[in-house]
């Protein structure tokens, strides 16, 4: 998983206005924090509504509103979680081959997650990784 992969998912040099060659540069660009349209795109490829998307990022629909009507930017910590959700939807991309299945493998209850949907995971970090532990299990064929 690259750099360039995760803004691409994020809308690319379009949204994030400018490229992004290496995660020192995502880092900052988090830091600075993400342009609130960056959440648009990624809510249209995992197929989730605003309402559902801050829900999924801890932000209140109401400032996420705001922050889309006034093309402002996210907090380091937003854009933080919301660089969390690219990376994993980029990953279930790569391990998925296919960007529809892998939003939909994201929003299905998983046997592995106890019957949990692996979207609802990626509010923690331990979350996230257990999620991406199963992604690299379906990579190499081990099913659970």
């Amino acid at each position: 998983m690259t750099s360039g992969v995760i803004a691409e998912v994020l809308g690319g040099k379009k949204v994030l206005g400018r490229s992004i060659k290496s995660f020192a540069e995502l880092a900052e660009l988090i830091r600075k924090g993400l342009p609130a349209g960056s959440l648009v795109v990624l809510g249209e490829k995992l197929e989730l509504k605003n309402a559902a998307l801050s829900e999924k990022l801890g932000i209140p629909q109401r400032t996420l509103t705001r922050r889309l009507s006034q093309h402002s930017r996210l907090t380091a910590a937003e854009s933080d979680r919301t660089v969390r959700l690219a990376r994993v939807y980029a990953t279930a991309v790569e391990m998925i081959g296919n960007a529809e299945k892998a939003s939909k493998w994201l929003r299905t209850p998983n046997r592995a997650l106890g019957g949990e949907l692996p979207i609802d995971q990626l509010d923690t970090d331990l979350g996230t990784k257990e999620v991406e532990n199963i992604l690299g299990r379906i990579a190499y064929g081990v099913y659970s």
